[in-house]
């Protein structure tokens, strides 16, 4: 990211001014490694400059949650990760976290307090939520999604696991987009096929891969674009279009980017 195009804080360099940020952007192994999630940090990040919101990075002493290894079964390696993680933000005082990937949020939230890391943990979906309704977003009605008919995939660790279903619809909303819905969405929505370490390893036998068929509920919804909110769904539905050959047709975008988009950023 070009110092001119972007400001992203450091959480050490302010500590060394003796100041603290507001907020810490978890960014996660995808949103730092991942070319195609790398949009998603990009466009958060320009609405977090744009509103000139107090946050701040960890930079290089950011490292994995321990989200893969503990669903594959490495609960030693996990707790080595969560408890690096833990004394470092606990060493800078922080007290509040947004981070735009579900797997990094939901362990932060809810694995994280009984290794001693207790923080307020916030999705970007449920920030981006909050600052449309303090006004600090304002979308134009007209505007680049005018009438697209838009469907939301449900991740896991959003959904399910955290009962997290209205905060990125309602941000969808605003878009003054058509918002169509999946036959399988909210409680009965279907997994990308990544969660739970899976991405890392090959699939079981079968008759189809899992993102395959995700992809054809949101071809029988008629969707011209895909909103997802997480970088495991995001490459999964992505792949999902390709296999489909409707490249053309769908786009799959994350929920910032559109924001993002919406605001002419």
């Amino acid at each position: 990211m070009s110092e001119k195009k972007y400001k992203v804080p450091v959480v050490a360099d302010l500590a060394a001014e003796g100041r603290s940020p507001e907020i810490l952007f978890w960014v996660g192994c995808a949103g730092s490694f991942d070319n195609r999630y790398k949009e998603v940090t990009k466009a958060f990040i320009k609405i977090l400059n744009k509103l000139e919101i107090d946050f701040a990075v960890l930079g290089t002493e950011e490292s994995c949650t321990g989200d893969p290894a503990k669903r594959a079964g490495n609960e030693f390696l996990f707790q080595m990760q969560a408890i690096s993680n833990i004394e470092v933000m606990n060493g800078y005082g922080i007290k509040k976290i947004v981070t735009a990937c579900p797997h990094c949020f939901n362990t932060i939230k809810n694995e994280y307090p009984e290794l001693g890391g207790n923080y307020e943990v916030i999705h970007h979906s449920q920030f981006l939520q909050q600052l449309i309704d303090a006004g600090k977003i304002k979308m134009t009605e007209g505007g680049t999604f005018k009438g697209k008919r838009i469907t939301y995939h449900d991740s896991c660790y959003l959904g399910r696991a955290n009962n997290i279903y209205e905060a990125p619809r309602a941000v969808l909303e605003k878009l003054d987009a058509d918002l169509v819905e999946m036959k399988r969405c909210k409680t009965k929505g279907l997994c990308c096929g990544a969660g739970g370490a899976q991405i890392f390893k090959d699939a079981e036998k079968g008759n189809k891969e899992v993102h395959h068929e995700r992809i054809e509920d949101a071809i029988e919804a008629n969707a011209k674009v895909v909103a997802a909110a997480c970088p495991f769904c995001m490459l999964m539905l992505t792949d999902g279009v390709k296999f489909k050959e409707k490249e053309s047709e769908i786009k799959v975008y994350d929920i910032a980017e559109l924001v993002a988009q919406a605001e002419g950023l």
